[in-house]
């Protein structure tokens, strides 16, 4: 990687968050592997007060973790994290889904068709079997829009803020918990089908069964992180 020899502090500090953040969502980066900042800085060529500007960034965002005296940390990936995060999200979600099939109007089904329409359209993948960001801009958006509806403003953020602490584990589930061969079209589309008919029971269902298979595939992974850090 070409070092960052040009523009303020700030600039280069944003930089080196960007490729952190790359590096932890790929995988590249593993769960709980220390991020030094002797390390980073020679890697790209910047002083420390940039790669913790950079780190603190990644703290703030849920990607990483301050520990007092140690530096920082790609965030654990931990059983107990993960199952309470499913839970949550299910309980939630599911309830927010069913408030939208009940309140929504036209309005909103033409935003849940159009954001699905987007995401069907958008490639998973790179050729190089890295996930496309614009991918995962399109699976947020269709899976907001089909919470907008419920026309309950503190339910809804309870359920953005939900999904966001999500972000890293859906990532993870294919760089770390190797689901390739998820089927995400179908899952989808049979969230958008049971939601267009109005089926409060198969939408949601359908969704539950979304968010539990992210939590499978990590589960593994999760154990065995859990015991490295343990050992």
């Amino acid at each position: 990687m070409a070092p960052v020899t040009s523009g303020d502090p700030t600039t280069r500090s944003a930089f080196v968050h960007a490729q952190l953040r790359e590096d932890v969502l790929r995988g590249v980066l593993p769960p709980g592997s220390r991020l030094r900042f002797v390390e980073l800085a020679e890697r790209f060529s910047v002083s420390q007060s940039v790669v913790r500007e950079a780190l603190t960034r990644l703290a703030e965002q849920g990607l990483a973790v301050a520990m007092p005296q140690q530096g920082f940390r790609v965030r654990p990936l931990t059983l107990a994290d993960l199952d309470e995060l499913t839970e949550a999200r299910i309980e939630i979600e599911t309830l927010v889904l069913r408030r939208s099939i009940q309140r929504g109007g036209l309005a909103w089904e033409s935003s849940v068709l159009a954001a699905h329409h987007t995401l069907a359209n958008t490639p998973l993948t790179f050729p190089s079997g890295d996930v496309n960001p614009e991918w995962a801009e399109a699976h947020d958006e269709f899976h907001s829009a089909t919470l907008r509806g419920c026309g309950n403003e503190r339910l809804l953020s309870i359920a953005s803020s939900l999904r966001d602490a999500a972000s890293l584990y859906r990532w993870w589930s294919r760089t770390v918990g190797h689901d390739e061969n998820r089927d995400h079209a179908l899952e989808h589309r049979q969230i958008l089908d049971a939601t267009n008919a109005r089926d409060e029971e198969g939408a949601t269902r359908a969704l539950a069964q979304h968010i539990q298979r992210t939590s499978d595939a990590l589960r593994t992974a999760a154990s065995e992180a859990s015991h490295q850090q343990a050992s």
